[in-house]
C-alpha cells in the first residue's frame, strides 16, 4: 500500500476534528468533512440538525458550500469522518452535490481508528446526473 501523503494526512485529521462541532441533538449521529481545493486549502464542515428534518444539512454540503461562497468550485478530494468504527459514505444527496463539481476527484471514507478507503465519486455514484444533461 501506498504512503499516504501529508497533505491527506491533514485533510482526515481536519475531517476528524471538524465533527467535533457537529449539532445533532437528534440523531447524536457527529460527522465531519474537509474538502480539499485545486489551490490546497482545505475547507472543514460537520452536519448541522434542524428539528424541521428537511432543514438538515450533512457534513460534506456544508464544506462545500462553504467553498462555493469563497470562490472555489474545483476540488481534488473530501475526506468524511464520523464516531463509528465503520466507515461511512455520504448520502445520495451529498454523492449527487459532489458530482455537481466533477466525478474524478477523490472520497476517503474513514473509521475511527484512522483507516480509510479512498474512492472517487465516480465510484460512488456510477451514471451521475449532470450539468452536461441539462444542455
Amino acid at each position: 500500500m501506498a504512503e499516504t501523503s501529508p497533505k491527506i494526512k491533514s485533510l482526515i485529521q481536519a475531517a476528524a476534528e471538524a465533527k467535533e462541532k457537529a449539532y445533532c441533538p437528534y440523531s447524536n449521529f457527529r460527522v465531519g468533512a474537509a474538502l480539499l481545493t485545486e489551490d490546497d486549502t482545505i475547507i472543514t464542515g460537520c452536519n448541522v440538525e434542524n428539528c424541521s428534518y428537511g432543514g438538515t444539512i450533512c457534513a460534506e454540503r456544508t464544506a462545500m458550500v462553504k467553498a462555493v461562497s469563497e470562490g472555489k468550485k474545483s476540488f481534488k478530494a473530501i475526506a468524511v469522518a464520523s464516531d463509528k468504527k465503520d466507515k461511512i459514505a455520504p448520502c445520495g444527496i451529498c454523492r449527487q452535490f459532489m458530482a455537481e463539481f466533477g466525478t474524478d476527484w477523490d472520497v476517503y471514507l474513514t473509521s475511527n481508528d484512522g483507516s480509510f478507503e479512498k474512492m472517487t465519486v465516480s465510484q460512488l455514484l456510477p451514471l451521475a446526473f449532470q450539468p452536461s444533461h441539462l444542455k
